[in-house]
């Protein structure tokens, strides 16, 4: 009955441990988390102007740009995956490895290489396990990426996408990445970042007449030589910062199921070890009183 009782004292010793470790990393967690969301916050509007900036010149201009251009047989397709440096973060790194192995295996099926280029060391370590080939890849920024971590990434996905597939190009790049919605609330999303998906400017038959006219200054080649480098690393860097917001309140989440289920724990265990000790003293008291009465009948 000792050993037993010894057994869960040193459980509840553990679970507490435990439990404090995953109460600083919940708090730690919390404190980021805000700083996170206001970057997100801060940064959309300017990847949207820029988006809607880069697609207005393709649209009223008559340029045929690298970046705009839809190629006539792709045959290879980058594959950005934007994942996490860290674990206990609950499903954020399986969700978004989940939704790049089916984005992975669309792209396969319409004939298309895919070319992975990988984002945290959850993606690298995955890819690693089952011996995939990688392009590339970045990590040590997942919770707090900077504009240039956007830039590096930005210049290497521009350089392959204007060479030639013959010499290790691609002809798409698509990026996987979880996208900030609430606290409670991320969700995997896929984004075709290239060729810039021309929407704006896209009139019915019944607004042909009210075509507008655009005067571009400088001309437009050299707008969109400046508007799409821009335009690549902006979304790239609101992707990182939407992703590093989800990771975080994904492990605010997680570490916090996890302490209330180590309290759960040594609330069991407490209750447990108060039932052996409670038995074990019913025992030397009945062992007593038998003692006690034994000498009373041998007399």
């Amino acid at each position: 009955m000792g050993a037993q009782i010894r057994v869960y004292r040193q459980r509840i010793r553990s679970v507490t441990a435990t439990k404090k470790i995953t109460r600083a990393m919940e708090l730690m967690a919390a404190s980021r988390v805000v700083k996170a969301q206001q970057a997100v916050r801060e940064s959309t509007p300017y990847a949207r102007a820029l988006t809607r900036a880069a697609s207005a010149v393709a649209t009223y201009s008559d340029e045929d740009h690298p970046l705009t251009t839809e190629p006539e047989n792709v045959t290879r397709a980058a594959l950005v995956v934007v994942a996490a440096d860290r674990g206990l973060a609950g499903g954020y790194n399986s969700n978004v490895l989940k939704e790049g192995e089916r984005v992975s295996a669309a792209l396969q099926a319409e004939g298309k290489e895919v070319v992975p280029y990988l984002v945290g060391r959850r993606a690298v370590s995955f890819y690693s396990f089952r011996k995939r080939e990688r392009a590339a890849e970045w990590t040590g920024s997942s919770e707090k990426p900077s504009f240039e971590n956007a830039r590096e990434i930005g210049e290497r996905l521009v350089a392959d996408f204007i060479k030639p597939t013959e010499e290790g190009g691609v002809d798409e790049v698509h990026i996987v990445s979880t996208r900030f919605i609430s606290m409670v609330n991320q969700e995997a999303e896929v984004i075709r970042l290239l060729p810039l998906e021309v929407v704006e400017g896209v009139e019915s038959d019944d607004d042909a007449e009210l075509y507008p006219l655009y005067e571009f200054e400088p001309n437009p080649e050299e707008l969109l030589d400046t508007l799409l480098p821009r335009y690549v690393n902006a979304r790239i860097f609101n992707a990182l910062l939407s992703a590093a917001a989800s990771e975080l309140a994904s492990r605010q989440r997680a570490m916090k199921s996890a302490t209330d289920n180590a309290e759960e724990l040594i609330k069991k265990y407490t209750r447990l070890a108060n039932q052996a000790r409670q038995a074990e003293i019913t025992q030397e008291i009945s062992e007593i009183v038998g003692g006690a009465s034994a000498l009373a009948d041998s007399k």
